[in-house]
């Protein structure tokens, strides 16, 4: 058999899902996988073109339709998998979908290489009264489990789904999810390899550009083309009226959630606060009832990974604050929602207004937390435990209030407060923001009563500037050199 690594040579990155598909692939057992992740991060795209030579049934539920519509469509795949030649008459029901399903796959002769079925958006087919996920347990216990050479994958984009009804299964499905990977969006160096492979000829300051408003998204990376400026780029796929990003916000919450307009609520009031809000605050802010219809979405959104939770230092897990971290919805509500017209240069005169400083501040941040590992490594601690969190201090009769978005905390007697800074050259420390600094030390000092050593650390783009401000208090900086690092 040839190895699928070898046939495949059109993906860029994903080693670690690669070496996961590798594995059972050549697995001796049945496997049971579970892919999830955000819509258009390129699940279907990855296991499609990775299993394809082993494929034996590849179905997709279909977004808000009917369980007869399902099934229709369900059977429609199984004649062309079928060719035809087995069952004639339409399932009247998963069950016995599913049954028609498992005949099949015991009729075909291949027994040394893995047979891979593919159901993609599990959820969609999940409708009402549909006993789908009663059908699919009875499936993969009575049948699917006792064939050895059988890989099940099963997909979906509404991760709250997934959780409940397949990774935290309390029935029939208890603990059967083999293997499971959670796709995320790409990284820098994924996205610069991307570029490259496609021959888009960008420097990594532009990179970061593009990823501040895309969000390392591969559906949306494939707008890119060659020939254009970033300013370019981002006002025909954002600003334009046909553009992709110009009405994706409201298509991507309502195809993934019932009720999105709770969602969309939270992400709103998390937009107006985007270095994070407490609960009590964010429930008066989204202006939904508190209990079950608030709790459902902000679950909802956080297994989804458009929203984070981060505990504050010295603080109890009923301080956490959530902030919203999807780079492409921040960008959107910020700025493209008010601003799609047949206009050209909109971007260019968008960016050079007094807002893009403090958003491109918080988004870089943003850039910085999803490359955490990569930071670390830059530090020289990748191995060493450590805990990310924020800070902040409203200030008493001795010092005034104060506020770190990202502090590490190491185990070997050191705190980083960190500053991000997003520049088109080299950033210098004027003699203000030196005091400032200062005063964050010194009050994380005073409040905290830490015992640990309090340095203070610089995420720039390029080198800051080493004038005698920077000698005084910086004690170490990562450029975005270090964050496209692998």
């Amino acid at each position: 058999m040839i190895s699928p690594i070898k046939m495949h040579t059109d993906f860029t990155g994903r080693e670690k899902e690669i070496a996961i598909f590798d594995k059972l692939l050549k697995s001796t057992h049945p496997e049971f996988l579970v892919v999830y992740g955000r819509r258009r991060v390129g699940k279907t795209f990855l296991i499609r073109q990775y299993t394809r030579s082993q494929m034996v049934f590849d179905f997709t539920g279909a977004y808000e339709m009917d369980m007869h519509t399902q099934l229709d469509n369900f059977f429609a795949q199984y004649l062309t998998w079928t060719s035809a030649k087995r069952e004639t008459i339409p399932p009247k029901d998963w069950a016995t979908a599913f049954r028609y399903l498992a005949v099949y796959l015991r009729s075909i002769k291949r027994r040394k290489t893995k047979l891979v079925v593919f159901i993609d958006e599990l959820p969609w087919l999940d409708t009402p009264r549909s006993q789908f996920v009663s059908a699919l347990e009875y499936f993969w216990n009575q049948h699917g489990s006792k064939m050895n050479n059988l890989l099940l994958v099963a997909c979906g984009s509404t991760a709250s789904w997934i959780h409940k009804k397949l990774l935290k299964a309390k029935g029939g499905l208890y603990n059967r999810v083999t293997q499971r990977i959670h796709l995320k969006p790409f990284t820098l160096s994924e996205t610069e390899r991307y570029c490259k492979r496609r021959k888009l000829k960008f420097t990594r300051y532009q990179i970061i550009q593009l990823y501040m408003v895309m969000g390392g998204i591969p559906f949306y990376l494939k707008e890119l083309t060659k020939g254009k400026s970033v300013n370019q780029l981002i006002d025909e796929i954002c600003f334009s009226p046909s553009g992709l990003l110009a009405d994706e916000y409201e298509q991507l919450y309502h195809s993934l959630f019932k009720n999105a307009e709770d969602h969309m609520a939270i992400i709103e009031a998390l937009a107006s606060k985007p270095n994070g809000i407490v609960r009590n605050d964010l429930v008066r802010l989204s202006g939904l009832t508190d209990g079950g219809a608030f709790n459902r979405p902000l679950s909802d959104l956080v297994d989804s990974g458009f929203v984070e939770g981060f505990r504050p230092y010295g603080k109890k897990k009923k301080d956490t604050l959530y902030k919203l971290v999807d780079l492409y919805t921040l960008f959107y509500i910020k700025y493209i929602r008010r601003n799609v017209s047949e206009r050209s240069n909109t971007w260019e005169s968008l960016s050079s207004g007094g807002s893009y400083t403090a958003w491109s501040g918080y988004a870089y941040e943003n850039v910085c937390m999803a490359h955490i590992d990569q930071i670390l490594a830059a530090l020289g601690i990748g191995g060493m435990h450590v805990a990310i969190s924020s800070w902040r201090f409203k200030g008493d009769e001795t010092l005034g209030g104060a506020q770190v978005d990202l502090l590490i905390d190491r185990k070997d007697g050191l705190i980083h407060l960190c500053e991000a800074k997003f520049t088109r050259k080299e950033y210098a420390i004027t003699k203000d923001y030196i005091s400032k600094l200062r005063h964050k030390r010194s009050a994380f000092e005073y409040a905290t009563k830490t015992k640990k050593q309090v340095v203070t650390s610089l995420f720039t783009t390029y080198p800051a500037i080493q004038n005698k401000y920077y000698l005084e208090e910086v004690h170490s900086e990562v450029n975005m050199d270090s964050l496209f690092e692998i």
